[in-house]
């Protein structure tokens, strides 16, 4: 943000590439969705990451600027209502008995990628953080609070798929 010239392999770069690979695989998850509710979920987060991003590309000296210029930040708001969508996935009630291995079905194996993903991004937030380049933490918290909600709907849609017998179990 703001014309600020940074290395390619600068820690800022690297964690908001992350999260731009991040909302991509969650773009390949939804376009395999056959479901509303996963689609609707999905370009939710989507448009949450982009926040992310953004601040995330943003200097700690810029990002008064940022807000005034009137970009949004990570709020505990966004990160409230990843926790409503876990408890909302896990009163479906899903049964797991075993270790998961991804891949039982695209859209459920993009949303596996996805997790992956999400906690590397994850991890370059902590280190922004713990080398005084992160100003938010709370972005940190969304990370870790999306890798779970990602995990529990690929569950989810896993379940789904086998319910109507559409799953490929091996």
């Amino acid at each position: 943000m703001y014309n600020r010239r940074v290395s390619k392999c600068d820690p800022r770069v690297q964690a908001y590439g992350d999260v731009d690979e991040l909302t991509a695989n969650l773009g390949m998850a939804r376009a395999f969705a056959t479901s509303p509710y996963v689609t609707e979920k999905l370009f939710s987060i989507q448009k949450d990451l982009i926040v992310l991003m953004g601040e995330l590309a943003t200097k700690t000296e810029d990002l008064e600027r940022y807000k005034k210029d009137g970009f949004s930040v990570v709020s505990s708001t966004m990160t409230a209502k990843l926790d409503v969508l876990a408890k909302e996935i896990e009163g479906r009630d899903l049964k797991i008995r075993d270790w998961v291995i991804p891949g039982n079905n695209p859209v459920s194996a993009a949303l596996d990628v996805a997790r992956t993903v999400c906690r590397r991004a994850e991890r370059q937030a902590c280190n922004l953080h713990e080398n005084q380049l992160l100003q938010n933490p709370e972005m940190i918290v969304y990370l870790n609070r999306l890798s779970d909600v990602l995990w529990l709907l690929a569950r989810s849609v896993e379940a789904e798929a086998k319910q109507s017998g559409q799953q490929t179990v091996i």
